[in-house]
C-alpha cells in the first residue's frame, strides 16, 4: 500500500517507550500555532513510500526494539488521515512481534477510524487545550473530537500517553489545566502525561514556507510556570512524567 511520508527516524528515543522506528506521515487538519513541522500539513507533499518497504526496513532493527522493550511510532502530521496506510504497517509489525504506537490529536470521527485501533498498543494523545476557545485558537478545529476519541480509547483499554505543550499566554492558563486534570482523572487508561514547555525549534520553517509565525515573540514558559502545571496533575494523583 502507497502512503505519503514526510520523514523516517531509525532510532527515536522521545516518542513512546524503548527504542522506536519513526515513521511522519504527510497531511494534518490542524493548524497548531507553534507547530515545528508546518511542512507536513499539505497532503500533496511528502514523498510517496511503499508499506511493505517501510516494513522490511523496520524489521533491520527490531532486535534493538526488543533489547529497549521499543516498537514503532507512526506520527505526522496527523498519521490519521493514512489511517488505511498505517493499519497496514501496523498489521504486518504485529505479526512480527513489534510495538505499535501512534502519536495523534485525535482528530477523527470516530466512524472514520476502521480497524486501526484493532493493530495499536498504545497512543501519544496531544490535547492543545481543555478550553474549547483556546484549543479552536491554537489549532483551528474543535475539541470535541479529541474528547470522543479519548473516550473510545478508554472503552478499548488502550493504553495512553497524554501530551500538553504548554505556551505563555496561551495554555498556560492554571484553571484551564486544572479543568484537564479533572477530565484525564475520568480516563482509566492514562499511563503517563507529559508537559512539553514551548519552544520555537520550527520558527525558521514557518519563514521558509512564506507562513505567518504569530508566535514569535513568545518566550518559553519559565520554570516554575512549567513546576505549577505539573503540580496540579499530582494534586489529582495523575501520572504526570519528569514530575
Amino acid at each position: 500500500m502507497i502512503g505519503k511520508v514526510h520523514s523516517v527516524e531509525s532510532c527515536g528515543t522521545v516518542d513512546g517507550p524503548g527504542i522506536r522506528y519513526i515513521i511522519f506521515t504527510q497531511g494534518c487538519p490542524l493548524r497548531c500555532q507553534y507547530c515545528h513541522n508546518p511542512d507536513t500539513w499539505k497532503g500533496s507533499d511528502g514523498e510517496e513510500m511503499d508499506s511493505d518497504a517501510l516494513v522490511k526496513e523496520i524489521l533491520k532493527y527490531k532486535a534493538y526494539m526488543d533489547r529497549s522493550n521499543g516498537g514503532i511510532t507512526i506520527s505526522g502530521g496527523e498519521p490519521l488521515l493514512q489511517r488505511e496506510f498505517v493499519t497496514d504497517i501496523f498489521k504486518k509489525v504485529k505479526k512480527k512481534g513489534i510495538h505499535t504506537c501512534i502519536d495523534t490529536s485525535g482528530f477523527i470521527p470516530l466512524d472514520k477510524i476502521g480497524d486501526i485501533l484493532d493493530y495499536t498498543d498504545l497512543v501519544l494523545l496531544d490535547i492543545k487545550s481543555y478550553n474549547p476557545a483556546i484549543y479552536k485558537k491554537v489549532t483551528g478545529v474543535a475539541l470535541e473530537p479529541t474528547l470522543k476519541f479519548a473516550q473510545e480509547l478508554m472503552k478499548r483499554n488502550i493504553p495512553v500517553w497524554i501530551r500538553y505543550v504548554l505556551v505563555p499566554d496561551l495554555t498556560d492558563n492554571m484553571e484551564d489545566i486544572e479543568d484537564l486534570a479533572k477530565y484525564l482523572i475520568t480516563l482509566s487508561n492514562v499511563e503517563r502525561i507529559d508537559i512539553l514547555p514551548f519552544h520555537k525549534m520550527g520558527e525558521y520553517k514557518w519563514k521558509e514556507l512564506g507562513y505567518e509565525y504569530k508566535l514569535a515573540q513568545t518566550l518559553e514558559p519559565a520554570e516554575e510556570v512549567t513546576n505549577a502545571a505539573k503540580e496540579i496533575f499530582k494534586k489529582y494523583n495523575l501520572p504526570i512524567y519528569n514530575a
